[in-house]
């Protein structure tokens, strides 16, 4: 990455949240210093991020791309341990390791290395993960601070020079269960937690 891309990428909030439509913020960067990319699809970074890039790569501050997104306060991810099954899904999704717990344990959310990228939300199979805004009337930088930032960074280096761990061998299926489920164990394991999980709602 040349000089301009990693003067770029540290003016960026870290949030890896990929909203710019590239695969992280270091993407983006070099994407920008290539001018292969506007320098206002950032909305964690928002107006003044905008401002900031301007300023280092001489364009000019367009408004943010609300194509991306809008600018807002700060968020964070929160989980309803009561309806958690412990798939691990929203762990392998967090891309700076803000999540711990362990395959059919409950999982919580680190807050003081939640970046509110959303990316956990999607990969959720019942929906126990939602955001919650935490920095009141204050958004973009005003909302996230150079040292969060730079923590986020480190976080997100770590995890993605660390290879994935292998996925704990399941229990042998009995021999009555379907070829489906004999194929891919895991996800019949998945499937039935996620019906144990429907089972609590319909009782609650």
């Amino acid at each position: 990455m040349s000089t301009l891309a990693q003067r770029v990428l540290a003016e960026l909030p870290q949030t890896q949240c990929t909203r710019c439509g590239y695969p992280d913020c270091a993407a983006y960067a070099q994407a920008i210093t290539d001018e292969q990319a506007p320098i206002n699809r950032c909305p964690p970074g928002g107006a003044e991020g905008v401002e900031r890039l301007a300023r280092l790569t001489g364009r000019a501050a367009l408004p943010l791309d609300p194509t991306y997104g809008t600018e807002g306060p700060r968020q964070m991810a929160f989980i309803d341990e009561d309806w958690c099954i412990g798939c691990t899904l929203c762990l392998k999704a967090c891309p700076v390791d803000a999540i711990i717990g362990a395959s059919k344990a409950m999982h919580t959310v680190l807050e003081a290395h939640c970046t509110g990228c959303e990316l956990c939300i999607p990969v959720c199979p019942v929906d126990c993960i939602h955001l919650e805004p935490t920095s009141g009337s204050l958004t973009g930088w005003a909302a996230w601070s150079q040292s969060q930032a730079m923590a986020a960074r480190t976080r997100y280096a770590q995890h993605a020079a660390r290879p994935p761990a292998d996925a704990p061998s399941p229990a042998p299926l009995p021999e009555e269960a379907p070829a489906a489920a004999q194929a891919d164990p895991r996800r019949a394991i998945v499937e039935a937690a996620l019906a144990r999980a429907r089972a609590r709602r319909t009782q609650s």
